[in-house]
């Protein structure tokens, strides 16, 4: 349980409870500023959910008629997913525990961060912090937390699409020099989807698609545009300015495409220094079947999106709280495409890691091939690594 001062203003209130009707792109720094989060829709893994997991932010979901009645103080009920009007005496401070598991059993443990912040986090939890190899950032939350409106700037001239390359590269120069030694960190590039580039854009033109989820965004997007191949050779530029042989600590990985065929064209269209690597994620049914293929076709590794491979194997929508049933992170058809992945890269030697979620850990280490290493939000990974024991220690 914990209690708060409902926020309905949409701007930041340090320690307040947000109250909105949806969690959208433009209430990024509403949401990281909350104690809590309650909401009338959106999925558990939509972006914004998965920002406030990563924060360990609690999101509580209720009816919309509902949500008129939050003002003034209020207590949540975390486990019975309930909200009190006002002081409750039984309130107090409390959280939820991830399943927690050796961090050994993580292998190569990567975290899926938002900020700055949230490396920090990780690398302040004492020895086990170096267990973590890799930190990673989707470019849209990069440019969330740096104040940056990326369609608006590539859609201007060549300056500012160079003054966007380096804007990001001075965020992820601050990302480097957070890291130990031996970590690197993994940019997953730009995948706005046009629903929520609309909350982020205020000059460049947005489409309105009638299925952002599967619309022009990822690589497909990608392929397509000159001026984001452009702002990417900035971005590296200045990173091998300012980092020198530093900058190889930053890996590059494409989204959300289809095959073998698509990463190759979108290497050759982004004309990216051959010492870059750059991996591929697998989020879709056709990428699972693409495996070998993608492997051959030089992704240096694999990153895993279960998030989205869910809601494509099962045609539940992971931001629509109305199919929620349907969504389970832990079906048979999801499970068997996951082994695919890893049985099919460590077939051909190529690393590869998949993202759990914290309640999903113990099941899949129980069920899946031993991949390289496994990927979880910040919050989530923290919980392991303070409940897991250093060798020859007893277990806390």
């Amino acid at each position: 349980m914990l209690r708060g001062t409902c926020n309905r203003t949409r701007s930041p209130l340090n320690g307040s409870i947000l109250v909105a009707p949806t969690l959208e792109a433009a209430l990024y720094d509403a949401i990281i500023s909350a104690r809590a989060v309650v909401c009338s829709s959106g999925g558990l893994t939509g972006h914004m959910q998965s920002l406030c997991r990563g924060r360990g932010i609690p999101v509580l979901r209720v009816d919309h008629a509902d949500l008129a009645d939050l003002t003034g103080e209020v207590t949540l009920h975390l486990e019975s997913q309930t909200v009190v009007i006002g002081p409750d005496a039984s309130a107090g401070a409390a959280g939820s525990r991830a399943e927690t598991s050796l961090l050994d059993d993580l292998g190569s443990a990567c975290a899926v961060i938002a900020d700055l912040q949230d490396i920090q986090t990780i690398n302040s939890c004492g020895p086990n912090a170096k267990r973590v190899e890799s930190f990673f950032i989707r470019e849209e939350f990069l440019c969330l937390a740096a104040g940056l409106r990326p369609l608006d700037s590539l859609h201007g001239g060549p300056a500012d699409v160079v003054a966007y390359g380096r804007a990001v590269a001075d965020r992820l120069c601050t990302f480097v020099e957070a890291l130990l030694p031996d970590q690197r960190l993994v940019l997953r590039l730009l995948d706005l989807r046009s629903d929520h580039a609309a909350g982020v854009t205020e000059l460049a033109p947005v489409a309105v698609e009638p299925n952002p989820e599967l619309g022009l965004h990822g690589a497909r997007w990608l392929l397509g545009s000159t001026a984001y191949r452009d702002a990417l050779h900035a971005v590296l530029g200045t990173l091998r300015e300012r980092l020198g042989d530093e900058a190889r600590r930053v890996h590059l990985s494409v989204p959300f495409l289809n095959d073998a065929t698509e990463f190759a064209r979108l290497k050759a269209h982004l004309r990216l220094p051959p010492d870059v690597p750059v991996s591929a994620f697998v989020e879709t049914p056709a990428a699972v079947h693409a495996t070998p293929a993608l492997c051959a076709a030089g992704a240096t590794e694999l990153f895993v999106g279960t998030k989205d491979l869910v809601q494509f194997y099962l045609a539940a929508d992971r931001t629509n709280h109305l199919v929620a049933d349907s969504y389970q992170t832990r079906h048979p058809a999801v499970i068997d495409g996951v082994r695919r992945v890893v049985e099919s890269a460590r077939a051909a030697d190529t690393p590869v890691r998949v993202f759990a979620l914290g309640a999903d850990l113990t099941h899949y280490l129980e069920r899946l091939p031993t991949p390289d290493g496994y990927m979880m939000c910040t919050a989530e990974l923290r919980q392991v690594i303070r409940h897991s024991r250093l060798p020859g220690h007893p277990r806390t």
